[in-house]
């Protein structure tokens, strides 16, 4: 078998494209594969499919995989057809070993997209001697194929969850499926536009928005605003760790105003009041014990915070709603400026808080993957554009199905 024939096979060239040449120089670490075809072969027209003659030809070359340690590249002379039919006209034939417009092979790009799963990006161009921007192109490219074909008409309860692209206040936002815990949609911002930009993407890949009945997010007023209108049969549920947060932060801003105040009392019990009972050193629990002795906003906002999780210890939520009642009573008579308004809080969003003893949805999924996003970040050095980010995402959490180069 001659050189051509064998990587013919190789290749898996069929016809009637043809490999005409193969040349090796060892100086420029560089293989090159001629492929050609016949004179007078036809092509499929590449709107109707009908049999058509060769109008004339373009000279292409595709990065293929490598030849053990040489860059391999694919040259040919890409032919157009002239398609008498209605709406076809003058096409550019599709090469079966290469998809439309890119300049490599299949399989390079299908390693590339195995690479990308395991590696960063710019460690995969070092090591393919591609520059990275060119990779990011594959890897958006197949992400929107795969994406093309996804389904969401049975989707009924989701989560939003923001996450930062860059330092400052570029942030991207994500939906997910929370029943089948995969990503749908990733996109720029987090105010209630989000919303409208998912609702479009679900709507044309068959999701009903009337037919999603829960929804878990945060207590951001745009995840709030945005889902109310888009979304008119969801119940909200707020996630109880963000719940729980706020009630820490009120904690935090309080003892931070009273160590001021009794600096050698709250000396150094900033990670104290933030520790369950249960975590506490016998040390820690006796000098917890002895702030008692004060009438201080800190030790009331503690106790409240732990009231709050004992509500989500409830077994039901007519259970948890005298519960909180209780809590929310407390708070109220605390007389403490900020529990007071945090209680005002929790009575503004009542139902979307008991909402979890239904729905028993929360974000600690959306937050997991969250945290792989950032590290694929970190480990990458940070992405010069959040679309990159989201791309990353979609191979992380999205669940997609490539199709299988071979």
């Amino acid at each position: 078998m001659n050189p051509e024939a064998l990587f013919a096979v190789a290749l898996g060239i069929a016809p009637p494209w043809e490999v005409v040449g193969v040349e090796f120089s060892q100086a420029s670490k560089r293989l090159d594969i001629r492929i050609d075809f016949p004179q007078g072969a036809q092509f499929a027209c590449p709107v109707c499919g009908a049999p058509m003659p060769v109008y004339d030809t373009t000279e292409k070359t595709w990065r293929h995989l490598n030849f053990f340690q040489y860059e391999a590249y694919l040259t040919a002379w890409v032919p157009r057809t002239n398609c008498p039919n209605v709406g076809c006209g003058i096409k550019q034939v599709v090469v079966p070993w290469s998809r439309a417009g890119s300049g490599f092979t299949l399989l390079f790009e299908a390693l590339v997209m195995a690479l990308a799963r395991q590696m960063p990006v710019n460690a995969i161009a070092q090591l393919l001697q591609v520059h990275d921007t060119r990779l990011w192109r594959i890897i958006r490219s197949d992400v929107d194929a795969a994406r093309a074909a996804e389904d969401f008409c049975g989707v009924t309860r989701l989560g939003a969850d923001e996450t930062s692209a860059r330092r400052g206040q570029d942030y991207v936002t994500f939906f997910f499926d929370m029943d089948a815990r995969k990503l749908l949609f990733g996109t720029h911002g987090k105010d209630h536009t989000t919303v409208e930009r998912f609702v479009a993407d679900f709507e044309a890949h068959g999701g009903t928005p009337e037919a999603v009945t829960d929804a878990c997010i945060d207590m951001s007023k745009s995840f709030i605003k945005g889902l109310q209108e888009q979304f008119p049969n969801a119940a909200l549920t707020f996630d109880q760790f963000h719940v729980i947060k706020l009630m820490n932060d009120v904690l935090g801003k309080i003892r931070a105003e009273e160590a001021r105040q009794f600096p050698e009392e709250l000396r150094k019990t900033r990670y104290l009041f933030l520790k369950n009972p249960d975590r506490l050193t016998g040390e820690q629990e006796q000098r917890l014990r002895s702030l008692t002795r004060f009438d201080l906003g800190s030790i009331k906002a503690y106790i409240l915070k732990l009231g709050l999780q004992f509500v989500y210890c409830a077994e039901n939520r007519q259970e948890a709603e005298i519960l909180l009642k209780s809590r929310y009573r407390r708070a109220v008579r605390s007389k403490v400026e900020r529990i007071v308004k945090l209680a005002k809080t929790v009575k503004e969003h009542w139902q979307s808080i008991l909402s979890y003893f239904d729905s028993r949805l929360t974000n600690g999924f959306l937050e997991g993957i969250n945290c792989l996003v950032q590290a694929a970040k970190a480990k990458a050095r940070g992405y010069r554009n959040p679309d990159n980010l989201i791309a990353m995402a979609y191979l992380i959490a999205g669940k997609l199905e490539f199709p299988q180069h071979t």
